[in-house]
């Protein structure tokens, strides 16, 4: 059975892979995997509060049901060969912002450094102007020293936009982050 929501990330590749690469819809069953690559505190260094860290079966039953039966889809598992490697999502905005969408991802520290985040974000990005028409802009925040996130957002197309001083605390410590952008028509123009 096709599954109407996945997206098929090989496009993004170069050269081609030997792997099948997508996002799809977190479901039930993907539980163990979750766990699996979520409970990392190298994983969690870098993300949200509200991810937890340990992270457990619990957590990781409550995170399907709240994203399971979105319409449209906002939230998506990062696959290799349809086995659950990390996550990438979009956090629409509201009222005036309502034109925007903040993008955050993460994946499994054993798929680190093989350009799958980049591949999830281009394919996140085009999925995200396709699918909602009102959007106009992607954009995410990143921790000033977190390199490995930063080239994922220059690699898909996003531009620094700023810099945040002071504007995050994580483990008790103040942070400047930096927001990256990339509008409906710069993505146009990456052939998005």
């Amino acid at each position: 059975m096709k599954d109407e929501n996945r997206i098929d990330l090989n496009q993004f590749i170069l050269p081609p892979s030997s792997f099948i690469l997508s996002l799809r819809p977190c479901r039930e069953g993907d539980q163990a995997e979750i766990v699996r690559q979520a409970n990392n505190p190298r994983v969690a260094v870098h993300l949200r509060d509200r991810f937890p860290q340990p992270y457990t079966w619990k957590d990781a039953d409550e995170w399907i049901a709240r994203v399971a039966g979105q319409s449209p889809v906002a939230n998506f598992a990062v696959t290799v060969e349809d086995r659950f490697v990390g996550s990438i999502g979009l956090l629409p905005g509201s009222d005036i912002h309502r034109v925007s969408a903040e993008v955050g991802y993460w994946l499994g520290e054993t798929f680190w450094g093989r350009g799958i985040a980049s591949c999830a974000l281009q394919g996140i990005t085009r999925y995200a102007f396709a699918t909602f028409p009102e959007l106009n802009r992607l954009f995410a925040y990143v921790e000033e020293d977190h390199l490995p996130s930063i080239r994922v957002l220059e690699k898909g197309g996003f531009r620094r936009e700023g810099r945040l001083i002071g504007a995050a605390i994580k483990d008790k410590r103040i942070l400047n982050q930096f927001v990256y952008g990339l509008t409906r028509a710069e993505a146009q123009a990456l052939a998005y």
